[in-house]
């Protein structure tokens, strides 16, 4: 057999992506970026966005690495590295000048416009060699910013979580549990992945949910509450009028979605579901409550070519499957 084909940059990137999960909802408002330095097809260093926004991923993986070593070396980095300096710390693009390791790649381009290719230009300059590489793993671990910066809004995922005849409860309102508890555990993992949960007024007068993150370890992460509803939300407790009303969420980029029916569509209608997670539980329900409410479609074909399908897996006797919406 053949010596293993090494790494590519998507390779590297994909890996990137992924220890980028570990920023994300601690670090926002900024964007949780993470970096690896990769000598001769070795990790020697890695780092994410801290806590609040500092240090920045490429500072920690940087930091107290020889010159020697970083001159043999590619520092892989989710986002362009910054330009714009700062009180908190320096520009990372400076600081990767300073280190000036053999190459970087960049996963994606920079919307904000204090940044925005001049990171990438001072690099340039600096005579380091570049690559960017539009990736769609480094996009998607950084979907939060990158909808703020381009809509100016948070990125917004739906959760339901159905019988397989699509119903959410009993006639009479009976819901818990829906699902089993490999799945109830992955719901609150991605509860501590987003910065605010959001459910409809009537939701929050009939169950008072906590809306919280009871995983052990991770109870600090639970998310900020917002409730859909004209009325007036409770203390500690945002309230929005309409599903538009998100972008006006101060420094919130990942919204978690959990319902009910109305909230649900209403969100869907308005077009601002950018990932959907479904749970089916293996149980049938028959004259339940459905799902979702009206969406406002003219016809069938308005339904179709909508979402992509971009995960799947069985958590205990349930399903789940994630799917992104597809714009243009």
């Amino acid at each position: 057999m053949g010596a293993a084909a090494s790494p590519t940059d998507h390779d590297w990137m994909a890996a990137a992506a992924r220890l980028a999960l570990r920023a994300r909802a601690l670090s926002c408002p900024n964007p949780g970026v993470a970096a690896l330095v990769v000598h001769h097809d070795r990790v020697i260093a890695r780092g994410w966005t801290q806590p609040g926004g500092r240090p920045h991923a490429e500072a920690a993986a940087l930091a107290g690495l020889a010159p020697e070593v970083l001159a043999e070396s590619t520092l892989y980095v989710t986002l362009e590295p910054c330009a714009h300096r700062s009180p908190r710390g320096p520009a990372c693009a400076d600081l990767i000048v300073a280190a000036r390791p053999a190459r970087v790649v960049v996963g994606q381009h920079d919307p904000d416009p204090r940044t925005s290719g001049a990171g990438l230009a001072r690099l340039a300059a600096a005579e380091i060699a570049t690559r960017l590489l539009d990736d769609p793993a480094s996009a998607a671990s950084l979907a939060g910013f990158l909808t703020r910066q381009r809509f100016g809004r948070p990125q917004v995922t739906l959760k339901l979580a159905t019988s397989l005849d699509g119903c959410i409860a009993l006639a009479d309102g009976t819901s818990r549990w829906i699902t089993g508890k490999a799945a109830r555990a992955h719901v609150h993992a991605q509860r501590a992945q987003h910065d605010a949960i959001l459910v409809g007024g009537g939701t929050w007068r009939a169950d008072s949910p906590r809306l919280d993150v009871r995983l052990p370890g991770l109870e600090m992460r639970s998310p900020r509450r917002v409730v859909l509803t004209r009325g007036t939300a409770p203390d500690g407790v945002n309230a929005i009028a309409a599903p538009e009303a998100i972008a006006g969420l101060e420094g919130v980029l990942n919204l978690y979605v959990e319902g009910g029916a109305e909230t649900a569509a209403a969100f869907l209608a308005a077009d601002l579901v950018d990932e959907l997670h479904l749970y089916r539980a293996p149980i049938l329900i028959g004259d339940g409550r459905r799902s979702l409410g009206a969406l406002g479609l003219a016809s069938l074909n308005a339904a179709h070519g909508r979402w992509a399908l971009h995960e799947r897996r069985q958590l205990g006797s349930d399903d789940f499957a994630a799917y992104w919406r597809t714009r243009n």
